[in-house]
This record gives structure tokens, C-alpha cells and sequence, in this order.
């Protein structure tokens, strides 16, 4: 298992742009974010692999989020990044950072994952 630290949530007026960010304190094969919004199931936003030897070169994103949202990575420092711009009330949730050593395709359904972080908040006001 991996330990998974987020930041860089916050609040932000309608339109503006937030970057989160996710440390794993070892190696994965696969990394993603997913949210909860008040009231709402969790739901996926992106995955990214490759992020560790022998992991899948892969992104995965959300339809609704798409060209929205961008997810990245930096494979020396086991760290992934979620851009997110002209966002909306609706993207107010908490959102997580999950991770994997399962080498696979990684995309956006969460039983793919097994280690998640605690979470930051993000408000669109």
C-alpha cells in the first residue's frame, strides 16, 4: 500500500482555476482523483498510468470533465496533478486521490484502486 497526500483545493469564484496535487509515498502503477459532492456518490474524474515500471501509459477522464480538467504527472516524484479551470458551483465536492500497484489500464471506476488519500476541499462559488 501507498499513503496519498493531497493539496492545492480550496475556493475559488465560478470561472477560476484550481491545481491539486498528489504525493504516494512509494511506487504505482495507476493514480487518479475522484470527488463527492455534498449528498452525491462518489464519482471518478481522471486516471493516469505508467507512473511506476511496467505501468500502462493511460489517461482516463470523466465526460463531463473533459477539456475542463487535465491530469498529469511526474514520474520521478510519484506525484500526480489535476488542473482544473472554468469551474463551475457544481464542482464543489471533496476530492480524493486514489492509487494502485495493479499494473492495468487505468481509468476512472474506483474499484480499480485500492489506497486513497483523505481529501481536499474544493468550493465554486
Amino acid at each position: 500500500h501507498v499513503q496519498l497526500v493531497e493539496s492545492g483545493g480550496g475556493s475559488v469564484q465560478a470561472g477560476g482555476s484550481l491545481r491539486l496535487s498528489c504525493v504516494a509515498s512509494g511506487y504505482t502503477a495507476c493514480m487518479g482523483w475522484f470527488r463527492r459532492a455534498p449528498g452525491k456518490q462518489r464519482e471518478g474524474v481522471a486516471g493516469i498510468g505508467g507512473n511506476s515500471i511496467g505501468g500502462i501509459d493511460s489517461i482516463d477522464y470523466a465526460d463531463s470533465m473533459r477539456g475542463r480538467f487535465s491530469i498529469s504527472q511526474d514520474k520521478a516524484m510519484n506525484t500526480i496533478y489535476l488542473q482544473m479551470n472554468s469551474l463551475k458551483p457544481e464542482d464543489t465536492a471533496m476530492y480524493y486521490c486514489a492509487a494502485t500497484r495493479r499494473v492495468q489500464r487505468c481509468g476512472i471506476s474506483s474499484s480499480g484502486y485500492d489506497d486513497w488519500g483523505k481529501g481536499t476541499q474544493v468550493t465554486v462559488s
